[in-house]
């Protein structure tokens, strides 16, 4: 086999797969990887290496004319013997199996010392490979003194490893935080919007209540208490998703039948769907059982109804259909309306915890723009999945996706193994 040497930068395009590599600055004027190589090289008195780590497409290949890369071959396989031994010379007992192996992977050579890229942890990362064409052997001094060097690489390895993933960590927690600001920055607004009203109207009540009729009266009072109900609403879903961020919600997962959950949805939905002319229909089966929080389900089906009800048009022989059926190893539930539909990116906004999405229903229904929010992070508690398909005018298909249970005394076993823990 041939040796077929790369560029760097030219037919790697797998570099991005190359993590350990990158972090060594394999693609930068500051290659600690040829770098380690060269002086290794110079240490040992050898003219050529190669350098690899476990999962990575590329193996690297440094001499004194530069550092390329190669593809790592698929079918490689690299002995137990070089994950398990430190060093393999011509010392080793394995060193004659290690040496026709290589030159079957192309890697021609008169010696060879080889040394694995261990972690504190006893993990090996790769492997590096010192060959030539002399017959010298390698000096025992300057083979442990580059032992020391390979475990100061892998400790830098380590070093920089953890480094990106606090550094994503970091990211990911300011990206959070300027989310939260600007969440309530809107919480703020929206809740001071409505306080306007009420206190506008509330003091033309307090200093002008002689000159009102009882018509100018009944309307003040209509409007106060739309406004302070729908504020009242709005504090609800706030509070409940905060408690939700907070882990405040205890998920305690039981087996039951899923139409206990959508027995209660349409019972309370029903007027609601009896006023707007909506025929509301449950066809989830008697038989399917679900292994979940009943109190988070059945919040999670009710909003997702009430929604279903809120954005289909009153009096058109609408429909919100309930239905549940396995597949595989899950519970699938799926609540379609025949309502008003989404824009591509009104979907994509769905789930995100921003109060200015809420739209009106078609009788004029407010939200706070909470509830989805809500649902999304019920069904993620249950680990589940939720999903929407909708088309403007054509309505819409909520598809949540929950664990079936496997087990009648499931519940159980999880509620003893919490009582162990605690």
């Amino acid at each position: 086999m041939e040796l077929k040497l790369l560029e760097v930068g030219q037919n790697t395009e797998l570099l991005s797969s190359c993590r350990i590599s990158l972090i060594l600055g394999v693609y930068t004027s500051d290659n600690l990887l040829d770098t380690f190589c060269n002086v290794a090289r110079k240490v040992l008195d050898v003219k050529t290496s190669i350098i690899g780590f476990h999962t990575e497409p590329y193996i690297w290949y440094s001499c004194p004319r530069g550092f390329r890369g190669l593809h790592a071959p698929q079918d490689v396989s690299i002995p137990a013997y070089l994950l398990q031994a430190d060093v393999i010379d011509c010392l080793h007992p394995a060193y004659a199996e290690l040496s026709d192996y290589l030159k079957s992977l192309g890697v021609m050579h008169q010696r060879l010392v080889a040394f694995n890229l261990k972690s504190g942890q006893g993990d090996s990362l790769g492997q590096v490979v010192f060959f030539d064409d002399q017959t010298d052997l390698f000096d025992q001094e300057d083979i442990a003194t580059v032992k020391q060097f390979a475990e100061s690489l892998v400790n830098r390895i380590k070093l920089n490893q953890e480094h990106n993933n606090l550094k994503e960590l970091y990211e990911q927690q300011c990206a959070q935080n300027f989310s939260k600001t600007k969440f309530f920055q809107i919480i703020a607004h929206d809740l001071r919007a409505p306080f306007h009203g009420l206190l506008g109207f509330s003091e033309v009540l307090a200093q002008e209540r002689d000159t009102l009729d009882e018509s100018s009266i009944q309307s003040i009072a209509d409007y106060l208490y739309d406004n302070a109900q729908a504020t009242y609403n709005l504090l609800e879903s706030l509070l409940t998703w905060a408690m939700a961020e907070g882990g405040r919600f205890v998920y305690h997962p039981i087996n039951y039948e899923l139409k206990q959950s959508s027995k209660i949805v349409c019972s309370v939905l029903k007027s609601l769907a009896l006023k707007k002319k909506i025929e509301l229909i449950d066809n989830i089966p008697e038989d399917i059982k679900v292994h979940a929080d009943i109190n988070m389900i059945t919040s999670v089906l009710q909003n997702l109804v009430s929604n279903a009800l809120k954005f289909t048009p009153v009096d058109q022989g609408g429909k919100v259909i309930l239905a549940a059926e396995m597949e595989g190893e899950q519970v699938k539930i799926t609540i379609q309306d025949t309502g008003l539909g989404m824009t591509e990116e009104q979907m994509q906004n769905l789930f995100k915890p921003t109060l200015g999405v809420s739209v009106r229903g078609t009788a004029e229904e407010k939200g706070a723009g909470l509830g989805l929010v809500l649902c999304k992070r019920f069904i993620d508690l249950n680990h589940g999945q939720i999903s929407v398909d909708s088309k403007e005018g054509r309505g819409t298909i909520f598809t949540v996706y929950l664990p079936m249970v496997t087990n009648d005394h499931q519940a159980l076993v999880l509620e003893d193994l919490q009582a162990e823990q605690s």
